[in-house]
């Protein structure tokens, strides 16, 4: 039986010492066809193991349920890294950040009153289901049973969100029960106070940065007096925001800290080796007192970009690690371009046309919020029951892009990024609101807050008093099979080269001189929206910055007759265009 430890200043594989050379995959963010590319890229850049989070909202959309399907087929992933000879890290949260919706935790968490990441009996015992479900998965996976998984993290960098040590405990508590038998870690950022409130006396602390690595192998080993050092979140890159540039940083730079880090004798896991794509409506966001929802794309300027090729820090990292172990050659094929071409939008069917395909309504005598009907991404369509007057329709807060009608006619556009609230309506009629969920906050207090129109609702009325809207009719959007609706919408009004108003479904069929190659669909002439190929969602776009393209996975296409399926929330050019590479908008400089 295989024993990997961890001693007093090593690392131990059964008995001798061994550093961790780690890169981050999410296998949630990369198509499952592709995994074995990109592992193969991470065993040639002379990396000896794989980490990966696990998105515990993405497993279990609704209690009891645990999906292991397609791109969330986690027991194929860690058997695809072990078939290279790699090692792996499993770190199950449950809460995960990652800039991930919501952190990873499920929304029903949240309308069933769990008192999430602190020790509180409704939290714990949903825990308690999802470890033993991921148990199922890896508990014969670890390296004592001949699998990959040498470690499994408790947590995420908890000390900067609470200190409840019966909750800590209660989590290692329940991964041992589960079967969990490798040593299990913490990670924080080196600031003292973290590192205190973030682990226990029997949990190996770990650290996330991404420079200053002396001072925080120090500040780490003063709170840690024995074991290896690691950093196990070395921060190469970073993740983008609508309305914000793209972030990059420089090759040199980081290779240059990443031989710093191994000099010291530290194990590293890079963060990200590959970032991938935050498909269909994954992505998270951020909120410290404006709300910015994170991109489609999670290239994080990685060592391998978006499509998994490698970058010029690739090979820097690499040239690095060749001094400290022995890289093997690389069989990374050469860069080529993407094919480049466009094809014409050909039929569109407004939203009002295709609602009866998107889910049924539920009927309310207060405003609730999508949270209260069980759905906790995606779209929901508000519509006030009673005919409103001409004034100001005023509530609360929306969650998070509200597009107003009246008589289907639009009248405003409400972000919650400008805390935009109130809209003109400018005369009577029915009343409409279609809502987007921009991406659950993933970090920070808010973490957990019910999304879609916020009450109470009111219409101040230009003429008389004011009305307090209480009856609506509610239908979450059911966007999770697009195939009857692409279908109608194959056979909707033609678009004849007219520019796409929204909200509507826009279709189109493309044939490809190459399938076998990554696409790159060029949303410059879009404004927002959503885009399905072949049914596969790939994720949001707009026109706000930075990002121009999304990017549509090889294994997702053929030869003949895709289909393109556009949600435009606004306009749209009235034709797709294909580009030859990653446009993930503009930098610092």
């Amino acid at each position: 039986m295989t024993r990997f430890e961890i001693g007093a200043e090593d690392f131990l594989l059964d008995g001798q010492p061994v550093r961790i050379l780690s890169g981050a995959l999410h296998y949630f963010r990369i198509h499952p066809d592709q995994w074995r590319d990109r592992i193969t890229r991470a065993r040639e850049l002379g990396l000896n193991t794989i980490e990966t989070y696990i998105p515990w909202n993405a497993h279990s959309p609704a209690r009891g349920e645990f999906r292991t399907d397609g791109i969330l087929d986690l027991g194929r992933f860690l058997d695809e890294v072990a078939a290279q000879g790699m090692q792996a890290i499993v770190r199950p949260g449950p809460y995960i950040c990652a800039e991930w919706t919501g952190g990873g935790l499920p929304g029903w968490l949240f309308t069933a009153g769990a008192g999430v990441r602190r020790h509180e009996p409704t939290y714990l015992a949903a825990i308690a289901e999802y470890y033993e479900a991921v148990a199922r998965i890896v508990v014969p996976r670890q390296v004592d049973r001949g699998g990959p998984v040498v470690l499994v993290q408790v947590e995420n960098e908890y000390g900067a969100y609470g200190d409840d040590k019966e909750y800590l405990r209660a989590l290692v508590e329940l991964l041992r029960g589960s079967g969990i038998t490798t040593p299990l870690t913490t990670i924080d950022q080196p600031e003292p106070w973290m590192l205190e409130n973030g682990s226990l006396p029997d949990l190996h602390k770990t650290g996330s940065f991404g420079s200053r690595v002396t001072d925080r192998l120090a500040t780490l080993r003063a709170h840690q007096s024995t074991g290896p050092l690691m950093c196990a979140e070395f921060w190469d890159g970073w993740f983008d925001s609508w309305g914000l540039h793209h972030h990059t940083t420089d090759p040199a730079a980081s290779a240059r800290e990443l031989d710093h880090l191994l000099a010291e004798g530290a194990s590293v896991n890079l963060y990200m080796l590959c970032g991938g794509t935050n498909f269909g409506f994954t992505n998270g966001a951020n909120d410290k007192g404006t709300y910015v929802p994170i991109v489609t794309s999670y290239d994080y300027d990685a060592p391998l970009d978006e499509a998994g090729r490698p970058t010029a820090k690739y090979w820097a990292f690499r040239e690095v690690l060749s001094r400290y172990t022995d890289v093997p050659e690389s069989t990374a094929p050469a860069h080529t371009p993407a094919p480049a071409f466009s094809v014409p939008l050909t039929t569109v069917a407004p939203l009002w046309d295709v609602l009866d395909l998107l889910g049924p309504e539920h009927l309310h005598d207060h405003l609730p919020t999508v949270d209260e009907l069980g759905r906790f991404d995606g779209f929901a369509l508000y519509r006030a029951l009673d005919d409103v007057p001409a004034g100001v329709l005023d509530l609360a807060e929306v969650r998070d892009r509200a597009q107003v009608f009246v008589d289907r006619e639009p009248v405003a556009v409400l972000g919650r990024d400008l805390g935009e609230h109130r809209a003109v309506v400018p005369r009577g009629g029915r009343l409409q609101v279609l809502v987007e969920d921009q991406g659950r906050v993933n970090y920070g207090p808010r973490i957990g807050e019910p999304k879609g129109l916020i009450g109470p609702a009111r219409l101040d009325a230009a003429a008389g008093a004011g009305v307090d809207l209480d009856r609506w009719a509610v239908q979450p959007l059911d966007l999770d099979d697009v195939t009857a609706l692409t279908a109608r919408v194959r056979d909707a009004a033609p678009v004849d080269g007219r520019l796409v108003a929204g909200p509507s479904f826009a279709h189109a069929t493309f044939d490809t001189p190459d399938p076998d190659s990554d696409h790159f669909l060029d949303t410059t002439g879009w404004g927002k929206g959503v885009v399905w190929v072949n049914g596969f969602c790939l994720g949001r776009h707009w026109s706000r910055a930075p990002q121009r393209t999304l990017f549509v996975p090889a294994p997702i296409l053929r030869a003949e007759g895709n289909d393109i399926l556009v949600l435009v929330l606004d306009t749209a050019a009235p034709h797709v265009a294909f580009v030859e590479d990653l446009a993930l908008g503009h930098t610092e400089e």
